[in-house]
């Protein structure tokens, strides 16, 4: 069996669990410009229908 630098394994250790984290918030925040402007889009859309159909009891 060949010695393992325990340091070397616990840095590893450390940067692996960061890429991980690091993927996993690309994948949740990651998007582009476009793909933001057009959610934004669709929600202002949304919103400006349901303020259509909007009763006013005044």
């Amino acid at each position: 069996m060949k010695p393992v630098n325990l340091n070397q394994f616990r840095k590893n250790k450390v940067r692996a669990e960061k890429k991980a984290r690091a993927d996993a918030n690309a994948a949740k925040f990651g998007r582009s410009k476009a793909e933001k402007d057009r959610d934004a889009a669709e929600a202002k859309a949304a919103a400006q229908r349901l303020d259509g159909h909007r009763r006013d009891d005044e």
